[in-house]
């Protein structure tokens, strides 16, 4: 590691971050984490953001040991639900299976597509389906889910395929909320903008449904896994309604609506698969680090991290952060853009990210143990975060002001990193960015 001169002001901070900082450069250095974390039901990995090699390689690197080692049971990501059940099916080797992993991310035609369609996950992907395939009762086997609630039609047709087959008589509850979108083209803002120039809205059609399909998948045995995916579905579309009428109204709770659906996710995998389960959560740092350790609980927002805290602190939760100095990262210049390699700066001088570069100069792991005081924890800094959406010469919005110590329980820092390899293959965009969510994380 480097030697750095501090300022007067300084040396507090350096300190306790060479303290407590590890190098970070083969796959024992993860040792520690594991061995702290792996009696954890809930590990919670964050990234600095959606288009990072780094980030998603190490994430790979830890999830593989807690899975090896200490027996992690399900990944839920910040993703759609249908398309990550395609993934736990593909994995778990019941579905695709003629196709590579690389064949099966390929299909994911949601903008931003480089998120999961890369080269890392894939790698990832091919070796939990390995992993998983090597034990001989698929109940042992790791699952994969998606934990978002964008995907309002295809949750929508997934439903309606499952009642056809298990509910026909069900159906008509379906179409009927399929008709009430209908009109809006499978564009769920131009849904959303309607909504505040008329009263009605398909909320009642799709509570109905939901209600419906939660009443049938009861009745179905407990371990029935198509049952499970469209009870799952409903829940989406429902959500997925709330999230979007909400979000035109110019205000922070749809990001709210959307952090407690991907809770109440979570809950629900965790039920299904029993309780000896034991989860790990891939999520941007905006929701997994803790909320009211930023500047986001004034704004009356709270996010997974709190959440998961709160709920089930007593099954043991981990919150796990990733940050870098310098380097690249995949992301568009607007919403919807094509992806480019654009240049991450330098972090920027009295950032987190200007202290770490600092004390470390190189790659490290930081474990909080049970310290949360002293003057690095306890500093209110900016801490950068990217989203899909990054214009490097605006980043100074990117910095959230952070109480580190609060809102991690240990963080992974890379001095440079590279940006994510994407797999090629035609992008389609999907909906427009709104000022007021903060959906590029």
């Amino acid at each position: 590691m480097t030697v750095f001169e501090p300022g007067p002001d300084d040396d507090g901070f350096i300190d306790q971050i060479r303290g407590m900082a590890r190098p970070l450069r083969h796959l024992s250095d993860l040792g520690g984490l594991v061995d702290r974390f792996g009696s954890k039901r809930f590990v919670c990995i964050g990234e600095a953001s959606h288009g990072t090699h780094e980030y998603y390689e190490w994430r790979a690197h830890l999830s593989r040991r807690l899975i090896e080692e200490k027996g992690f049971t399900w990944i839920g990501v910040e993703g759609d639900w249908p398309d990550c059940w395609r993934i736990n099916r593909w994995v778990r080797g019941q579905g695709d299976q003629d196709l590579d992993a690389r064949g099966l991310l390929a299909g994911f035609e949601r903008w931003p597509t480089w998120m999961w369609a890369n080269e890392e996950v894939a790698a990832f992907l091919a070796w939990l389906r390995e992993w998983n395939l090597s034990k001989p009762d698929p109940a042992d086997r790791v699952g994969f889910y998606g934990l978002d609630v964008y995907s309002l039609w295809d949750s929508l047709r997934e439903i309606i395929r499952w009642l056809e087959a298990y509910a026909p008589d069900s159906v008509s509850a379906a179409l009927q909320a399929w008709h009430c979108f209908v009109p809006f083209g499978e564009d769920p803002h131009e849904y959303a903008w309607s909504t505040r120039m008329v009263p009605e809205t398909c909320e009642g059609d799709v509570v109905a449904l939901l209600t419906e399909v939660r009443s049938r998948a009861g009745l179905r045995p407990r371990d029935d896994e198509e049952a499970f995916d469209a009870w799952q579905n409903a829940e989406v579309a429902a959500g997925a309604e709330h999230y979007y009428r909400t979000m035109v109204r110019g205000d922070r709770a749809s990001w709210n609506i959307r952090d407690h659906h991907m809770v109440a996710t979570v809950e629900r995998i965790s039920q299904h698969l029993g309780p000896r389960s034991k989860g790990l959560l891939w999520e941007h740092n905006t929701h997994i680090g803790d909320a009211r350790a930023t500047d986001m609980a004034r704004a009356g927002m709270v996010n997974v991290g709190q959440l998961m805290r709160e709920r089930h602190g007593d099954e043991g939760v981990a919150l796990i952060g990733c940050a870098s100095y310098r380097g690249s990262v995949i992301a568009g210049a607007a919403w919807g853009a094509p992806e480019a390699i654009l240049p991450v700066p330098e972090g920027r001088p009295g950032s987190h990210e200007d202290l770490l570069h600092r004390a470390l100069g190189a790659s490290a792991v930081l474990d909080f143990a049970e310290r949360r005081t002293g003057p690095w924890l306890s500093a209110r800094l900016g801490h950068r975060a990217i989203g899909v959406v990054y214009q490097p010469h605006r980043e100074v919005g990117n910095y959230v002001p952070t109480r580190m110590g609060d809102r991690y329980d240990a963080l992974l820092w890379f001095e440079e990193s590279e940006a994510l390899h994407p797999l090629h293959h035609e992008m389609r965009p999907l909906e427009p960015e709104y000022e007021t969510e903060p959906s590029g994380f």
